[in-house]
């Protein structure tokens, strides 16, 4: 048996230490070590990209990955996709458009998906179908799929304006701040003038 690896890695946010087999793939490891089973294993040889993760910004067939290649990387798996206070847009959008059905490709997809938007926020129905060509789907058509992700990406784009716009109204009312200080300031030294 050969000896084990120690690897550390960004995992989902998180410094995490596994020790693993130098031919151990990244996607036994996060399935078998670390419990990280919504990274599905389908066809094990990188042809339906069921167990796509992000590696340092970019999707990668976690099965074509060896664990101890993820050495001091960031690391997102399906888990790492939604927040502490729920589902993420993508996740949202799927489940509004149907996108799924017997759920092994969705984890590859939604990951996908999301390495897209973080490099591409308004993405054309184009780059998506090429983003998303690695993907593969046994029960469903594409298009839903392709739907949800374009509704996402407009819904993101539609909140960050809404957060420029709220940035930009909260400048301006500590502007108004800031002055009715510098006013409040200038009233208070001329009552202290006079007489």
């Amino acid at each position: 048996m050969p000896s084990k690896v120690i690897v550390t890695a960004w995992i989902n946010g998180a410094p995490v230490t596994f020790a693993c087999e130098p031919r151990q793939s990244l996607l036994e490891v996060l399935r078998d070590e670390l419990g990280l089973t919504g990274t599905k294993l389908s066809c094990d040889s990188g042809n339906c990209g069921a167990c796509t993760v992000i590696l340092d910004g970019l999707p990668v067939n976690s099965c074509l990955v060896l664990a101890v290649e993820i050495e001091g990387k960031r690391l997102t798996t399906i888990e790492g996709i939604a927040s502490a206070d729920g589902l993420h847009i993508l996740q949202q959008k799927f489940l509004e458009h149907t996108a799924l059905q017997c759920g092994i490709c969705t984890p590859g997809f939604i990951v996908s998906a999301k390495a897209l938007l973080d490099r591409y926020p308004d993405p054309t129905e184009q780059q998506v179908r090429y983003w998303l060509a690695g993907n593969l789907c046994r029960c469903t058509g594409y298009d839903k799929i392709v739907r949800a992700v374009l509704d996402a990406a407009a819904n993101m784009r539609s909140g960050a304006a809404n957060m420029r716009s709220g940035a930009a109204n909260m400048r301006s009312g500590a502007a108004d701040l800031r002055s009715g200080a510098a006013s409040l300031r200038s009233a208070a030294q001329g009552k202290e003038q006079v007489p």
